[in-house]
């Protein structure tokens, strides 16, 4: 139990570094927080600067990775039955017991809470969709492939970010227990499902807007 309490303190911790607020701050000056939509991802930090959005979703990434990642070293005996092939870039769990993906999982869902409810920031965070890529895809990169793919389609053919990004994260968890990519362990699942029901919540008002005919298009200005 105090080691699951380390994880879970250690991910949420990571996750609540507001990039996306920093970045802005830093080279712009600004408050990211009073523009666009309020937001301190990586869509609305681009509408600021591209570059700048660039960045805040490459480190919202690796943040949620970095979580993840850190889980394994709280896991030492498990840590110490690895193979480093298995970092970062093939599936993590499958090659290890329910406990070590209970681990895993848990970090990936605290690091998405971080993000959502960043302690520096008054508990109003960004939408967590990067954080939840950057640590779903060290547990579950063939999910995290098929839910992207879904992600691109649905923006090509709607250009609605939002509707990409809400679509992709709910799929995930079911190409995840398809895939067999949650360790055989139903915590593990259970845990990854409810950072992707976060997340869609935290989408609650560009659902709102998409269902009014209000949301954003990519390449439109906003009103």
């Amino acid at each position: 139990m105090p080691r699951l309490l380390l994880i879970a303190a250690e991910a949420y911790l990571l996750g609540s570094v507001p990039f996306g607020y920093l970045l802005v701050r830093t080279f712009r000056g600004e408050d990211v927080r009073l523009t666009g939509s309020g937001n301190i991802g990586a869509t609305n930090v681009a509408r600021k600067s591209p570059l700048l959005g660039v960045l805040t979703l490459l480190l919202d990434a690796l943040k949620g990775s970095a979580a993840v990642t850190a889980s394994i070293a709280l896991s030492p005996t498990i840590f110490e039955q690895m193979s480093l092939s298995h970092i970062p870039w093939r599936a993590i769990l499958p090659a290890c017991s329910p406990e070590f993906a209970t681990s895993a999982a848990l970090a990936a869902l605290f690091a998405v809470v971080g993000h959502l409810f960043p302690i520096w920031l008054n508990f109003r965070g960004g939408k967590g969709v990067a954080t939840g890529l950057g640590a779903f895809v060290m547990i579950a990169p063939k999910a995290v492939l098929l839910s992207v793919a879904i992600f691109l389609i649905l923006v090509m053919i709607f250009r609605y970010v939002s509707l990409g990004s809400i679509a992709a994260v709910a799929a995930f968890p079911n190409f995840a227990l398809l895939l067999h990519e949650y360790g055989n362990s139903p915590v593990a699942l259970l845990l990854m499902a409810t950072a992707s029901v976060l997340i869609v919540v935290k989408h609650s008002g560009n659902i709102r807007r998409l269902l009014a005919g209000a949301e954003t298009r990519i390449g439109s200005r906003r009103a």
